[in-house]
């Protein structure tokens, strides 16, 4: 798949003072060295969870398809070209709204690629939720934390516990999902961080969200 073309960086609030070193999650060849610009955009279809993810030519980079019956909530995420990228599932009965993702389509535990969970179990106003990589087995320190509030469609995306953003999200409006009740999000991607996990993310946000409204 190519990579997402150029776009000059925004002022970027991390106090970190330098750029990032490359952190891959999913794969090393989806952290760019630039800012990757993304759209979000819910599909209406038959099942529930699709979600096709563009770039700002409205070029096709990434696509999610739901289950029409499925306990976990499972979600794929394939590249451009058909190729399963991640599986996401929801752990049934979890008080956290637990997730885990896998390599491609699997579900087998030697493919766990990461894990997240909300921070509290009540959250009224503001989202948090704590990220955990598959070699983070103790869970005592997250890998990586979403902040925000996600009524508003405003969160951020840090490094561990650190006040270094790695991401932003947004909401974008459109007569379309006004009248159709769709979600469309804008995603802010800094440079040397992975495009595909931080995608994967909000595709799991909007999934935590309708749970909580249904």
């Amino acid at each position: 798949m190519a990579a997402p073309p150029y776009y000059p960086a925004p002022p970027a609030p991390a106090p970190s003072g330098s750029q990032l070193e490359p952190l891959p999650v999913v794969a090393p060849h989806f952290c760019v060295p630039y800012v990757v610009q993304l759209s979000v955009r819910e599909t209406l279809g038959l099942r529930e969870g699709d979600f096709t993810i563009t770039d700002t030519n409205g070029a096709v980079v990434l696509t999610v398809r739901g289950a029409f019956i499925s306990i976990h909530n499972r979600r794929v995420l394939y590249d451009a070209a058909g190729q399963a990228l991640l599986s996401m599932r929801e752990k049934v009965l979890s008080l956290h709204n637990r997730w885990e993702v896998f390599r491609g389509d699997s579900s087998h535990a030697s493919d766990l690629v990461y894990t997240a969970k909300k921070s509290h179990m009540i959250q009224l106003f503001k989202t948090e939720m704590e990220i955990f990589l598959a070699s983070n087995t103790s869970h005592q320190v997250c890998d990586f934390k979403m902040k925000g509030s996600y009524n508003e469609r405003s969160c951020a995306f840090f490094l561990g516990n650190s006040n270094t953003m790695i991401a932003q999200m947004h909401r974008q409006h459109g007569a379309a999902s006004f009248v159709l009740g769709t979600h469309n999000f804008g995603i802010t991607v800094y440079p040397n961080v992975d495009y595909v996990f931080i995608a994967s993310l909000v595709v799991m946000l909007q999934e935590i969200h309708t749970d909580k409204n249904d």
